[in-house]
């Protein structure tokens, strides 16, 4: 039977335990997430397995980058099951604060994000989200002080945000991305995937086929902006409202007219009621 790993919500109780990992000199990997784990925040966990000796996974459902009108009171909480997931990879630390420890009543201060974080993508759609992110971001990399941190690529301009933030603060932090796991259908593993209706769960793939597509034509030269009104109307056709389908610098995130250096096909749409983001590269 696998270990339980051991839980901390204290920050005292964080700092004695992640001293203890780093005994003979232990590198640190932390997976941050918001639980409610699947297959995909298992891939992350394995990443992290392969680059340091021991592995810290966070969960904490983060309210400051929820809008109001957001899902956090319905986000799911699953920390028994999590729990269960995380002991069968050999997690060493999971790291399960109250809201409370990391947002006290005295709480004041924010981190302020541009770059990538202006990008014209989900700013546009979550104007509070990013620095909803990067504080609570910058927040775990200062309790847990790891060598390296993981992140998917499936949420990629989150990815970009936190990297340069790691970057710009000095904060010692190697930021990874790894790859984003999908069901055999092509849909991006995510924690709002249980939200979808039966109805919707069969539509939902339309998102990665239609990315496919669309990178496949951009590969063979077609236009860039026919190619992607052509792939926005695919996915609207197929009952989604969407937010946005769009072609970037896989580093910088500017639009791109042609693609001449590495590029990345992003996507967000609503369904029902549930929003999905996507991308892939080109």
């Amino acid at each position: 039977m696998p270990k339980t790993p051991s839980i901390v919500r204290t920050l005292s109780a964080l700092h004695r335990a992640t001293d203890s990992l780093r005994k003979r000199n232990a590198t640190v990997a932390l997976v941050p997430t918001m639980g409610a784990l699947h297959d995909g925040h298992m891939s992350l966990v394995r990443q992290a397995k392969q680059r340091a000796k021991k592995v810290v996974v966070s969960i904490f459902v983060n309210p400051a980058q929820f809008a109001p009108h957001e899902d956090f009171g319905s986000y799911p909480r699953t920390l028994k099951a999590d729990t269960a997931k995380l002991a069968e990879e050999g997690v060493d630390l999971i790291w399960n604060p109250d809201a409370i420890v990391m947002y006290p009543d005295s709480f004041a201060t924010r981190v302020d994000v541009g770059g990538p974080a202006t990008a014209g993508l989900e700013d546009r759609f979550r104007p509070h989200f990013f620095g909803g992110v990067a504080t609570v971001v910058a927040k775990l990399f200062s309790q847990v002080r790891p060598d390296i941190a993981v992140f998917g690529e499936k949420d990629f301009q989150q990815l970009k945000v936190v990297t340069q933030m790691a970057r710009d603060l000095d904060l010692g932090v190697r930021v990874v991305g790894a790859p984003i796991m999908r069901e055999r259908d092509g849909l991006a593993m995510s924690s709002r995937n249980v939200y979808l209706s039966s109805d919707e769960r069969k539509t939902a793939p339309v998102l990665f086929r239609v990315m496919k597509q669309t990178a496949k034509q951009l590969r063979a030269g077609q236009n860039v902006a026919d190619a992607l009104a052509d792939g926005s109307q695919s996915i609207t056709d197929a009952g989604f409202k969407l937010d946005y389908f769009e072609a970037r610098d896989a580093e910088t995130l500017a639009p791109v007219a042609n693609v001449t250096a590495p590029a990345r096909l992003l996507v967000a749409a609503r369904i029902g009621t549930t929003r999905l983001i996507d991308n892939i590269k080109v």
